[in-house]
């Protein structure tokens, strides 16, 4: 099994391709240890003590590492995680799958809120979250949720390599404000939430 390594706008992450699936469907971020104990294979990587932060996508999973570590000394740490999950087929999630586990989806978690006369606006929105701004960003190693709107206002959630990303500020107010806007015209602007 070969894992392929992709840097990520945020130098702080590394993306890791085992070439097959890891997440069936959705994505899934842990943010700390303690969250990380839903999964055998993030626990795995935190527990290296130089990671901060591991995010499962669909065939990737992108591992932040803590200020100043040297990826040269973590890399082969983390791909050697990863080789022994995938080669074992070890579960990804404890209990065998996922079916235990509450993922937050787009309008779960911490919703700014939508006004319910603005339904046809935020299925546009959603629409072009889904098929322009969702897969560009996971090929940086992140992901996107949907938060909110609200008086013109988008209010999004970065994930995974993007959360903490140096440029992800520019990524919502040059990339995704601009196509909202340009396709949505009642967008106004796009914020963190």
């Amino acid at each position: 099994m070969f894992i392929e390594t992709e840097t990520t706008p945020n130098p702080a992450t590394l993306k890791f391709l085992p070439g097959q699936q890891v997440m069936p469907s959705g994505t899934r971020d842990f943010a700390s240890p303690e969250q990380a104990e839903a999964s055998p294979l993030a626990q795995a990587l935190f527990d290296t003590g130089e990671v901060t932060g591991v995010f499962l996508g669909g065939d990737f999973v992108s591992v932040t590492a803590a200020p100043g570590v040297d990826w040269g000394i973590l890399k082969p740490q983390v791909v050697s995680v990863l080789l022994d999950h995938f080669v074992s087929g070890a579960p990804l999630f404890t209990g065998g799958d996922a079916s235990g586990i509450a993922v937050p989806a787009d309008g779960d978690g911490e919703m700014i809120g939508d006004d319910p006369a603005d339904a046809d606006i935020v299925a546009q929105i959603h629409e072009l979250l889904e098929t322009r701004v969702r897969p560009a960003v996971a090929g940086d190693g992140g992901d996107i949720r949907y938060r909110g709107f609200r008086e013109g206002v988008v209010y999004l959630e970065m994930q995974g390599a993007c959360s903490g990303c140096p440029s992800s500020a520019a990524t919502l107010k040059q990339g995704i404000e601009g196509l909202l806007k340009h396709y949505v015209p009642e967008v106004t602007e796009v914020r963190a939430a």
